[in-house]
Formats: C-alpha cells, sequence, structure tokens
C-alpha cells in the first residue's frame, strides 16, 4: 500500500515555559473515517534521529468513499535535540524530515 503524503515538517521550540517537538504532516486517507496518527516507533537508532510510525485509526459507521486530507501530528512535550525524522507504515518508508525548525 503506497501512503500519499505532503507538507512535512519537524520543529524544536525552545521557547521559555513552551519546550517541546513537533513533527506533522498530511496524509491521504480513502475516506473521512480514517485518522492519521504518527506514534514513536519502538525500533531506534543510536543517532539524534526520531523514527515514527504512521498507524491509520478508522472509526465506526459508514464514510463516503472520498479520497480526503488530515494531518498527522506527534508532538512530545520538554527539550529535544531531534536532528531528523523517518515516518514508516508497516515497515516501509513513508517519508524523511532533514531540516527541523528551532524556535528560540
Amino acid at each position: 500500500m503506497t501512503i500519499e503524503s505532503k507538507n512535512w515538517f519537524a520543529q524544536i521550540n525552545r521557547m521559555p515555559g513552551d519546550l517541546f517537538f513537533r513533527a506533522e504532516g498530511t496524509i491521504t486517507v480513502a475516506t473521512p473515517g480514517v485518522t492519521p496518527v504518527l506514534v514513536v516507533s519502538p525500533q531506534q537508532d543510536k543517532s539524534f534521529n526520531l523514527r515514527l510510525e504512521l498507524e491509520l485509526h478508522t472509526s465506526e459507521g459508514v464514510h463516503l468513499q472520498v479520497l480526503t486530507d488530515k494531518v498527522a501530528t506527534y508532538k512530545s512535550l520538554g527539550a529535544s535535540n531531534v536532528t531528523g525524522v523517518d515516518i514508516f507504515y508497516k515497515g516501509e518508508h513513508v517519508h524523511s524530515i532533514k531540516d527541523v525548525m528551532i524556535t528560540h
């Protein structure tokens, strides 16, 4: 299964009192009843890169079969030193974020 995605970015916020890391992208899903979610993969390497898994959660009910763009976000509070992000879906590489924006 190929995952269509776009608009990926990663941010480290170092503003005093509001430290966080966030990665976000737009995923095209088959129906509005599917919600994309990014979670930390149990499989990490020894670098400062972060590996995230894309999960597609389907809500109950009847949904139109129409391609829909939805935002998938991962956010963790606190200080971060992430230098890049790799996103995977069922073991297949979806996207890499090489440039992490840092806000002060």
